[in-house]
């Protein structure tokens, strides 16, 4: 059938809970273009955001991107989906409004002109290139790539686009961080962070019955259900040192000392990220003072980030891989970095989980500078380990995601220390520093010989 302005479309399908109909309300009839739904699990909120979607594509012609973690969490969470009451998810758009579907990429095409379509956040910057969507929905935020936002963010402000973000807390991340942009300004952004204590949606039986029978540990529950930044991270491998770390004041203002040399640890990324650590060891004491991390560049590229900071270097760590063939040049990247004037020493290759330990022993001994390191610290603290959601508990291998870069520089860097003090500690430098001035030990004056001093501690 073809809609005319006299079609009667009937929305009933989906009967909102009340603290649903606050999301509703925020962007259908308070003209919010930024929200955000904090729901604890199984709140129904995809369910709720693909109504809005449905009532939005209706209500104006526009492009809608629904975007999930990745690609094929979209096809499970919403495409091929099934509510609790047996009704395919995508049902609830009524077939009379659509013109076409595209089930392998997973598209609709409604009567009135309006598109929608799922994507995922680990392919944002292709699927999103030169399109111009009205409204976006942010899934499951807290596990996305924070990235897809910032990119489309700039779209929707130029054509008065609405965003909505849903999700449940991973510590605190960038998740974390939105939600208190949120809460400072409350003109522009509607924010609503309920826990099961508010929707009810789950009997309280229930949640402890799985808490006793070792389904949920009550650090999870607290974070699923009561939706919790405060909890940080269950399966984190850092989080407590780097807490630790905090409580010491190691976190703070690190300055770069011109009188030791600055090494660096890569993680480097062909698809992924290239992420830098920049460090300096005085005694037994690690210095982080910066880092850097980018994506789809060349090894140029970093280099010339080296060349452009004052600093004096050292050692360059970098990944065991580091001497395999690349098929695109023809010569390892090793090779290709020498030639641009940068040997690398390479880490050793040990098992990951020696490699965390690694990390976990060293950790008591580093500081960080605050706002240079400030994406390091926060990959650190969000490194975690895959959680098996079948079997309902942690496996023995980390999760890859926007974290897991950054860590594995830091794991380079600790398993590779003994490559890094060979020859460049404070003592060699302060050696070197005295023979230059004085010559031969025997004209050393007394007091530099008898304390031997060393203006770099």
């Amino acid at each position: 059938m073809q809609l005319t302005p006299e079609t009667e479309v009937h929305l009933n399908k989906f009967k909102p809970r009340e603290y649903q109909k606050a999301a509703f309300d925020a962007i259908i009839n308070m003209g919010y273009k930024k929200v955000m739904c904090i729901w604890p699990r199984r709140a129904g909120k995809d369910l709720t955001a693909w109504n809005i979607c449905i009532h939005e594509m209706i209500r104006k012609v526009q492009t809608i991107y629904y975007v999930f973690p990745t690609y094929s969490s979209g096809r499970r969470i919403l495409w091929d989906a099934i509510s609790n009451d047996g009704f395919r998810i995508l049902n609830y758009l009524p077939e009379e409004l659509i013109e076409s579907k595209n089930e392998q990429l997973m598209r609709i095409r409604l009567k009135n002109g309006s598109l929608f379509q799922v994507i995922g956040s680990d392919n944002y910057d292709n699927a999103l290139v030169g399109t111009n969507p009205q409204g976006v929905v942010f899934s499951e935020f807290a596990i996305s790539n924070p990235n897809a936002y910032s990119f489309v963010r700039p779209i929707l402000s130029a054509n008065d686009g609405w965003a909505l973000i849903v999700s449940t807390p991973r510590g605190r991340n960038f998740l974390w961080e939105m939600y208190n942009v949120g809460l400072e300004n409350p003109q522009s952004w509607f924010v609503s962070k309920l826990t099961v204590d508010d929707t009810l949606h789950i009997p309280f039986e229930v949640i402890e019955r799985e808490r006793i029978e070792g389904e949920m540990s009550e650090d999870l529950q607290l974070q699923e259900y009561w939706t919790s930044f405060e909890m940080g991270v269950e399966g984190a491998y850092y989080t407590k040192y780097i807490d630790r770390a905090r409580l010491d004041g190691r976190i703070a203002d690190v300055p770069w000392e011109p009188g030791l040399p600055v090494h660096t640890s890569w993680d480097i990324g062909c698809r992924d990220m290239t992420s830098i650590i920049f460090f300096q060891v005085a005694n037994n004491v690690i210095r982080i003072i910066d880092c850097y991390e980018k994506n789809k560049e060349g090894l140029e590229h970093y280099i010339n980030v080296l060349k452009s900071k004052d600093y004096t270097y050292g050692k360059h760590i970098g990944p065991h891989d580091i001497r395999n063939m690349d098929f695109s040049t023809g010569i390892t990247r090793w090779e290709k970095a020498r030639r641009l004037g940068f040997t690398f020493v390479v880490a050793d290759k040990i098992s990951i989980v020696d490699g965390i330990e690694a990390v976990r022993s060293k950790l008591p001994t580093m500081w960080f500078d605050q706002k240079k390191c400030a994406p390091l610290i926060k990959a650190l603290e969000n490194y975690r380990q895959e959680f098996d959601a079948k079997k309902k508990v942690y496996k023995d291998k980390p999760l890859h995601d926007v974290f897991s870069n950054f860590a594995d520089s830091m794991r380079y860097l600790c398993i590779s220390l003994h490559k890094v003090r060979m020859g460049s500690s404070p003592e060699d430098i302060n050696k070197r520093y005295r023979r230059a001035m004085y010559g031969d030990e025997a004209n050393i004056p007394p007091i530099f010989r008898d304390h031997q001093k060393n203006p770099y501690r």
